[in-house]
């Protein structure tokens, strides 16, 4: 799932994952990718979790047989698009989705492969994802410039159908380890390692690879390795061979830990992830921007700030005393401070995580509704970190574009907050 991000020891997990849940799938995303999956518009759905379709059934079908292309279309229209998105892995620190990455979805009896890739940093405006068919006989057929085009043998999602298949969810209770978690149970628990179901999950590695040898390999950090021989952990002894337990099934599933840590509620899972561990969820809440108008202390009494006919202004000033102060401070003057907030606002508000992180996660349209509701949807913004990071998302979003046509990104800027991300 699943990568372990940042450490193995101690809480760093859940700051991380807190992140994650907070802005990587909207409900809004949810809400529209389940009602089109629910009349069985799968690539609809798709579209509504950012998620391109780089595969064709047809040709597929001239190649390997209607009955293949049967399989590869019953599995499309089960699948849950942003519960995929929603479990998808993720690097820290801000818990953008792994890029270069290639995850199999499903493994069918030619070998071939439903695979979900994320394009190379560089190329990873918008967060998206998109889905594709391997062939072992062409490794890089249709990836094109894709650093990585052949399924990572440490993220198996083919092993873990309830992560991404709506008919399978159900398994959820079972595979996250959370009856043993409702009970009490912590011996599993220990650093966030899912030691209580290893055994079991390696049983079902060693079959899906039709493998006679007893033992895989648990990859606990970049440095750190397990040989699993028969449920006994030890250390590995010429194990580069072995396969490797997939992540998903190597640590607890994040919502649990959140959960136990009261860090998330019901209400904010993913409707088939509550479902899936016997939870209710009430009605999920979407993301808004501020209220309708602000207050600020300004010269001895409090006075509101607002947006009045699409634009952020203050409330509480005659319109000729406003023009008073605007041709004072161009003359060098200290502004009122009702006109210094809205200054502030266009060039630092204190919402500019939020915005920066939504863009991150590729949500546009919920970072610029946070803007509108914030200076108006008619503002023109001025300059500061705020027009420097909607300006950023702009290039980046066409470097994806280019990386799409199979085209270089060669002079476009990188994120304003890149250097800390990566």
């Amino acid at each position: 799932m699943l990568m372990h991000p940042l450490t193995v020891n101690g809480n760093s997990r859940l700051p991380f994952w807190a992140r994650v849940r907070e802005f990587a799938v909207s409900p809004s995303m949810i809400e529209s990718a389940t009602a089109r999956r629910a009349v069985g518009d799968w690539s609809g759905a798709c579209a509504a979790a950012r998620i391109d379709v780089d595969l064709n059934l047809r040709a597929a079908g001239r190649v390997h047989g209607r009955e293949f292309a049967a399989q590869v279309r019953a599995d499309l229209r089960h699948l849950a698009p942003d519960l995929l998105r929603w479990h998808f892995p993720r690097i820290g620190p801000d818990g953008l989705v792994r890029p270069g990455l290639t995850v199999s979805l499903a493994r069918y009896p030619s070998g071939t492969q439903l695979v979900a890739r994320t394009p190379p940093a560089w190329a990873d405006a918008g967060q998206r994802i998109s889905l594709a068919l391997w062939e072992p006989s062409r490794p890089a057929a249709g990836a094109g410039r894709h650093p990585h085009p052949r399924p990572d043998r440490r993220f198996r999602l083919d092993l873990h159908r309830h992560l991404w298949d709506a008919r399978r969810t159900g398994e959820l209770w079972e595979r996250s380890g959370a009856a043993q978690w409702f009970a009490g149970d912590d011996s599993g628990l220990h650093n966030s390692c899912a030691v209580n179901r290893w055994a079991g999950e390696a049983a079902l590695l060693l079959r899906a690879d039709e493998r006679a040898e007893g033992a895989v390999v648990v990859r606990l950090g970049s440095r750190q390795r397990l040989v699993l021989n028969l449920g006994e952990a030890a250390e590995p002894s010429g194990g580069r061979a072995l396969p490797v337990l997939p992540d998903a099934a190597t640590w607890v599933l994040p919502d649990l830990e959140l959960l136990r840590a009261g860090l998330i509620d019901a209400d904010r899972l993913h409707p088939l992830v509550a479902a899936g561990l016997l939870l209710e969820p009430g009605t999920s809440r979407s993301p808004d921007g501020s209220g309708n108008s602000r207050l600020v202390e300004c010269r001895g009494g409090t006075h509101r700030i607002g947006v009045v006919d699409g634009v952020l202004v203050p409330l509480d000033h005659a319109a000729d005393e406003i023009r008073r102060e605007e041709l004072l401070v161009a003359l060098g003057g200290t502004p009122l401070p009702c006109l210094q907030a809205i200054d502030a606002a266009h060039r630092r508000p204190e919402s500019l995580d939020d915005v920066r992180a939504h863009l991150d996660h590729g949500a546009t349209s919920t970072a610029l509704a946070i803007v509108e509701g914030l200076l108006g949807p008619d503002v023109l913004l001025r300059g500061g970190a705020l027009r420097d990071e909607l300006e950023t998302a702009v290039q980046r979003r066409v470097a994806h574009g280019l990386y799409r046509a199979g085209l270089t990104g060669v002079g476009l800027a990188p994120s304003t907050s890149d250097s800390t991300k990566r």
